[in-house]
């Protein structure tokens, strides 16, 4: 019988696809930070985005993830609009 190609660490297709949504989320949290005017206030953001993703990088627990998604999903959403509010 052959040995199968795929390595044993490899990530099944669910978790790939969850794991690239929370680096697209990362992403747009880092971008939306960009946008704050204030340099102490975006250096504090980026600070507490970054640690709370290293925090939770080795969740496992599908449905754990979810809820970290949707819980980083409205702080986004939260701060687009303050930041919208502030430029008006």
């Amino acid at each position: 019988m052959a040995a199968s190609m795929i390595p044993p660490t490899a990530l099944s297709l669910k978790q790939f696809l969850q794991r690239q949504k929370v680096l697209g989320l990362y992403r747009s949290m880092l971008r939306t930070i960009a946008r704050v005017p204030n340099d102490a206030d975006r250096q504090y953001l980026r600070r507490w985005a970054r640690e709370e993703f290293k925090r939770n990088k080795d969740a496992t627990d599908q449905d754990v993830i979810r809820m970290m998604v949707t819980q980083a999903n409205m702080h986004l959403q939260d701060l687009q609009k303050t930041l919208a509010l502030a430029n008006s």
